[in-house]
């Protein structure tokens, strides 16, 4: 029988509050009665083990796929067929096969490289981009590090990728490595700008930069989606998935590592694995993004069927283990939206052409800066609008701030003066007194 504290965990009660109680269950199993009683500080580490473990695989294992999708699609962009040896007739392995060629290739670095920083550099691409999944809610509750200000801090840990990627470019030794770490600093600082702005328009419609309640709160159809909330936020959709390309160095924005003009960019004398390690931080970057996109404005882990939504809640109503179902379905549904958005990344990249440096901050400084924040205003402005007009503050769906549940708080009283305040005297029938 599935123990109750074990059920408790899997439902997304933080691990480290339910760990110790799992641990006197298991003990009291012969087979596990060696087992050591765990405490407040012991449970907080095994938990943040555990945390690890499981965000890095939503770490690599996307990375994985996601090699092989670009590889397949760009081959039948270009009538090509891509992978087909390794793994089966589609090259399901082919992620597999360059992880073992990259392990095998020897470690290089330049003469001239401040070897510290050389090797210290992509450590810090790929811990950023790995920081930033704790904050993400995978499901109903299915939080690694939940916090009220989830979004704030994902964005805040992911734009410390570009600490690493200057490092790796001034360390290098080589002026086109150096060229292509300015490049990209300028590029992903300047595009952070747009990137903030537009991320928090659903904030507003909100009222909440608690990831998980945006989420709750789109429930009930496609009307209560925040894209279409009203015109703006709908547009801030589509600037904000532009802004991320180039957050990612995507193509056409992929000017830090153009090859006809600057060889490779900043990881240009890097080799093997070192190597694999920005590649693996950009595509794992990539899910995160598209992951947030779903989150803030595509309904999160929502259908947008009303009628399966509903159903889908009422069986997980029925017991703890048809509750922890219903968060895989939530996941699911969530990841399904997000590699949507990869795909799409990826056909941008094999079908546009690469734009020049100049273009690239134009874009950004002209008119993405401006655009997000005339959308800002709108979307301020437009429920102050609607009701002088039309008496509401929407038109599609519920309005988003009384969705969001509201928890329960004591009313503390206030303390009594030691001393009482005189009371008043009666007047007379006078009126002088």
């Amino acid at each position: 029988m599935i123990s109750p504290v074990f059920m408790k965990t899997l439902l997304g009660t933080t691990i480290a509050e339910e760990l110790p109680g799992l641990v006197e269950t298991l003990r009291g199993n012969f087979l596990l009665g060696w087992l050591p009683s765990l405490d407040e500080s012991g449970a907080s580490l095994v938990a943040a083990i555990i945390h690890v473990t499981l965000v890095g695989l939503f770490f690599g294992l996307p990375a994985f796929a996601f090699i092989w999708a670009e590889r397949k699609v760009a081959g039948r962009i270009q009538d090509r067929l891509g992978p087909t040896r390794v793994g089966g007739r589609f090259g399901w392995l082919q992620s597999l096969a360059d992880g073992i060629k990259l392990i095998q290739k020897e470690d290089l670095a330049p003469n001239a490289a401040d070897r510290w920083l050389f090797q210290l550099a992509p450590y810090l691409v790929v811990v950023a981009a790995f920081s930033a999944f704790m904050f993400v809610p995978f499901s109903d509750g299915w939080t690694a590090m939940a916090m009220d200000i989830g979004l704030f801090i994902a964005l805040a840990v992911l734009s410390l990728e570009v600490l690493g990627i200057v490092l790796a470019g001034y360390s290098s030794g080589s002026k086109w490595s150096l060229f292509g770490g300015m490049r990209e600093a300028a590029q992903m600082v300047s595009y952070e700008v747009p990137l903030g702005i537009t991320a928090v328009i659903p904030v507003v419609v909100a009222g909440s930069m608690n990831l998980n309640e945006i989420v709750t709160l789109q429930s009930g159809g496609l009307q209560n989606w925040i894209l279409f909330h009203d015109p703006f936020c709908f547009i801030a959709f589509f600037v904000f998935f532009t802004v991320t390309l180039a957050s990612n160095k995507r193509a056409p924005f992929d000017l830090a590592e153009a090859e006809s003009e600057l060889v490779g960019g900043f990881h240009t004398e890097y080799s093997g694995m070192r190597w694999s390690f920005f590649f693996l931080a950009e595509y794992a970057a990539m899910f995160f993004v598209s992951m947030l996109a779903a989150i803030l404005f595509l309904g999160g882990w929502w259908t947008g069927i009303p009628a399966i939504d509903s159903a889908v809640v009422a069986v997980g109503e029925g017991s703890p283990a048809w509750a922890y179902l219903t968060r895989v379905i939530g996941m699911t549904i969530l990841l399904g939206k997000a590699g949507l958005l990869v795909f799409v990344q990826i056909w941008i990249r094999w079908t546009l052409p690469r734009l020049r440096i100049d273009q690239v901050m134009a874009t950004c400084l002209k008119y993405l800066v401006p655009i997000s924040c005339a959308l800002f205003l709108g979307v301020v402005l437009w429920p102050l609008v609607l009701l002088m007009t039309l008496g509401q503050s929407t038109i599609l769906g519920e309005p988003k701030g009384e969705r969001l549940p509201v928890s329960d708080r004591k009313v503390v009283s206030v303390e009594q003066p030691a001393t009482a305040p005189a009371e008043p005297v009666p007047a007379t029938e006078g009126g002088a007194h």
